[in-house]
C-alpha cells in the first residue's frame, strides 16, 4: 500500500469515527500501550482531533507481566511529553492463574483501569487501536470457542461501559498493512511486546499461523471475516430485539416471568435467558450451563427456593419471577457504638434520630448493641400484649425473597432481638410516644 494512501485512509477513518461517536469539543483519551498500533492511533488523532476541538490525552496500563513493562511505560511517557499530550499511567496486578485466565483477567483489569483513569480526568471517550485484522482474529477465536452471534460479532466500533465511558475503535475497518505503511511514512518508533511471539497464547497462534494460511488460500480473508462479523452483529441485534419483545410480554430488565421460559419455543427461551443475563452485565454461560439453568428455572414452582450460581451472582425464583441477586454474605457480628452508619459486608446500616419511633436509646445504652445475620429461630413481639412471632413468618408475610431474608441484618441488644429493619422494633425496646428514638434503615449494596 502506498504511504500517501495509508495516511489519507487512516486520518479519514479516524475523522469519521470522531464525527459518529464523539461530540465536537469533547475530550478523547488514547489507550497507549507503546506498540505500533496505539502509537499510530495517537499520531493520527493528533492530526484530526484538534480541528474538531477535541482535547487529547493518553492513558497507559502497566500490567507488570513483562520484565520490560517499566521500559514501555517510560517510552509512552516520553512520547507524550515530546508531543505535548497529557499522560496518565495506571498499574494493575494480574493474578497468576492458568494462562487463559491471565489473559482474560489482564484484559478485564485493563478496561477497568482505562475507564477509571478516564473518569478521573473528566474524559468520556477512550480510543482503542484495534484494526480489521484484529477483528478477523477475534471472529476466528470466537468460532473456535463455539460462540453465537454476539461473540461472532467481534468488537464493536463503539461501546459504552456501565460507568458511562465510551470505547471507540477508529481504525477497526483499516487493514494492518495500512497501519504499517502509515508508521513507516511518519517515521514512528514503538516498542514490541515479546509475548506477541508466544504461540501458547491462542490469539498469537491465530495471528501468526491460522490467518496467514487463510490469506494464502483467500487473499482477502481478513476483509471477508470482518464483513462476516458485521453480519453477525446485525443478527445479534435482531436476537436482542426479539428478546426485548418477549421480555415486554413476560417481564422486564429487573426480573423475568418464569412462565416465559416454559411456554416459549426452546430457541426463543434460550435467547431470552441469554438476553436477561446480558442485561445484568454478566458473561454468557456455556451451552451446557445455559441448558441446566433453563431447565431448572422453567420447571420451578412459583414458591420454589431456587438458587443458581453464575459469574459471582445468583439467579433465584420468587413468586414466579426470575431475579438476579448477590451471593449470600459471610457470617459477621458488628458492634454499634452510636455512629450514624455501619458498613457491613453486603451493604450499610443507617441509624437516625427520631421522635416516638424506632429503638429506645435508654434500652440501647443498657446493653451492647450488635448487628448480625439470622441463624434461625428468632422471634419478635411487634406490639405490647401480643405474642412473639417467628421472624421467618414475619419476613415471608412481608414478601421478602429468600436471599433478602438470608442477608437481612438484625439488631440485638445484649442477648435479645431488638429490631429488624423493614419489619419493626420489639415492643420491649420500642421508643415511647413523644420520646427520642433511633430508626434503622438497611441499604444493601447493589449488584
Amino acid at each position: 500500500m502506498r504511504h500517501a494512501d495509508a495516511t489519507a485512509d487512516l486520518r479519514a477513518a479516524a475523522a469519521r469515527a470522531l464525527a459518529a461517536h464523539v461530540a465536537p469539543g469533547e475530550a478523547v483519551a488514547v489507550a497507549l500501550s507503546g506498540g505500533r498500533d496505539s502509537v499510530v492511533l495517537l499520531d493520527v488523532l493528533l492530526h484530526v482531533a484538534p480541528p474538531r476541538g477535541h482535547r487529547l490525552a493518553a492513558l497507559h496500563v502497566h500490567h507488570g507481566l513483562s520484565p520490560n513493562a517499566d521500559r514501555w511505560q517510560r517510552f509512552c511517557a516520553d512520547l507524550c511529553a515530546a508531543r505535548g499530550v497529557p499522560f496518565e499511567s495506571r498499574a494493575v496486578t494480574v493474578p497468576r492463574t492458568p494462562q487463559a485466565g491471565v489473559e482474560a483477567e489482564a484484559r478485564r483489569l485493563r478496561y477497568a483501569a482505562l475507564a477509571d483513569a478516564a473518569i478521573a480526568a473528566g474524559i468520556g471517550h477512550v480510543a482503542l487501536a484495534h484494526h480489521r485484522d484484529d477483528q478477523a482474529e477475534t471472529l476466528l477465536l470466537q468460532l473456535l470457542r463455539g460462540a453465537g452471534p454476539h461473540g461472532l460479532a467481534g468488537m464493536a466500533a463503539a461501546r459504552t461501559d456501565p460507568h458511562g465511558v465510551t470505547f471507540v475503535r477508529p481504525l477497526l475497518d483499516i487493514p494492518r498493512a495500512a497501519i504499517d505503511a502509515y508508521a513507516s511514512a511518519a517515521g514512528l518508533a514503538w516498542v514490541d511486546d515479546e509475548s506477541n511471539a508466544a504461540h501458547r497464547h491462542l490469539r498469537n497462534a491465530v495471528r501468526d499461523v491460522v490467518l496467514p494460511a487463510l490469506v494464502r488460500v483467500v487473499a482477502h480473508a481478513p476483509a471477508t471475516l470482518a464483513r462476516a462479523a458485521r453480519h453477525q452483529a446485525d443478527a445479534a441485534r435482531l436476537a436482542d430485539d426479539l428478546a426485548a419483545l418477549d421480555a415486554a410480554t413476560y417481564g422486564d430488565r429487573g426480573s423475568l416471568d418464569r412462565t416465559a421460559l416454559a411456554v416459549l419455543p426452546p430457541h426463543r427461551a434460550r435467547n431470552l435467558l441469554r438476553w436477561f443475563v446480558r442485561q445484568h452485565g454478566l458473561p454468557a454461560p456455556s451451552e451446557a450451563r445455559l441448558a441446566a439453568m433453563l431447565a431448572q428455572l422453567a420447571t420451578a414452582r412459583g414458591d420454589a427456593n431456587v438458587t443458581l450460581a453464575h459469574a459471582g451472582v445468583a439467579f433465584g425464583v420468587h413468586r414466579g419471577r426470575v431475579v438476579v441477586h448477590g451471593a449470600p454474605p459471610p457470617a459477621f457480628e458488628v458492634r454499634w457504638r452510636g455512629e450514624p452508619e455501619l458498613a457491613l459486608p453486603h451493604g450499610r446500616l443507617a441509624f437516625a434520630r427520631a421522635v416516638g419511633a424506632g429503638l429506645d436509646p435508654a434500652r440501647a445504652d443498657a446493653a451492647p448493641v450488635r448487628v448480625r445475620l439470622r441463624i434461625g429461630g428468632e422471634r419478635l413481639q411487634l406490639a405490647a400484649g401480643r405474642p412473639k412471632r417467628a421472624l421467618k413468618s414475619l419476613l415471608q408475610e412481608a414478601g421478602l425473597p429468600p436471599w433478602e431474608r438470608r442477608g437481612l441484618p438484625l439488631v440485638w441488644c445484649g442477648d435479645a432481638l431488638a429490631m429488624v429493619p423493614g419489619i419493626g422494633v420489639d415492643a420491649a425496646f420500642a421508643a415511647p410516644p413523644g420520646r427520642p428514638g433511633i430508626t434503622v434503615a438497611w441499604h444493601p449494596t447493589p449488584l
